[in-house]
C-alpha cells in the first residue's frame, strides 16, 4: 500500500502515543487521613491483564516498526529541492 510520507509520519505519532503507561493504567484516589498532613493515597490499577498488556504492547510496537523503517527508507532515497544558502553555515558580513 501507498501512502503519502506526512500520513506516515502522523501514523507514527499516533502508534508512538499508544504505547505509552498512560493507556495502560488507571489512577484511583481515595481521601484518608494516613498522617499528619498527609491525606491523599493514589494507586495505579492495571486496566487489562498482563497478557493483554503484552500482546497489545507488542502488536503496536510492531507497527511503529514497521512504519518507521518505511519513513527511514524514504529519508535515505528521496532528494528534496532546498535553497542554495539552507545547507550552509552561518557566516558573519564583515562591515
Amino acid at each position: 500500500m501507498k501512502v503519502k510520507l506526512a500520513e506516515a509520519l502522523l501514523r507514527r505519532k499516533e502508534l508512538q502515543g499508544k504505547i505509552k503507561d498512560k493507556d495502560l493504567f488507571e489512577v484511583k484516589a481515595r481521601r484518608q487521613q494516613v498522617a499528619e498532613g498527609i491525606d491523599d493515597v493514589i494507586a495505579q490499577v492495571p486496566k487489562l491483564t498482563a497478557g493483554q498488556v503484552t500482546q497489545e504492547y507488542d502488536w503496536h510496537a510492531r507497527q511503529l516498526r514497521l512504519v518507521d523503517a518505511a519513513i527511514q527508507q524514504a529519508n535515505w532515497t528521496c532528494e528534496i529541492e532546498v535553497h542554495d544558502d539552507s545547507m550552509g553555515d552561518y557566516v558573519a558580513k564583515t562591515a
